[in-house]
């Protein structure tokens, strides 16, 4: 999924950005683009990364195998 943002303020360490849709979101100023500055459009991409999940399904699993039987 792929959305744009513009940078509204920022406050303290964070970015206050809006998107598309007026729903507002906070992020960590530091873990934006150089130059990123109040009034830039952004793009944003959030994608599922499927091999954590199943990573971490694997290792809750062999926990929960390691809890119940010792």
């Amino acid at each position: 999924m792929n959305t744009k943002a513009t940078i509204d303020r920022f406050e303290e360490d964070k970015a206050i950005l809006i998107l598309k849709t007026r729903e507002v979101v906070i992020w960590p100023k530091n873990r934006l683009p150089e130059n990123s500055a109040e009034g830039k459009v952004i793009s944003i991409s959030i994608e599922d990364d499927r091999i954590s999940t199943e990573n971490n399904s694997k290792k809750a699993k062999e926990l929960l195998n390691e809890i119940l039987n010792p």
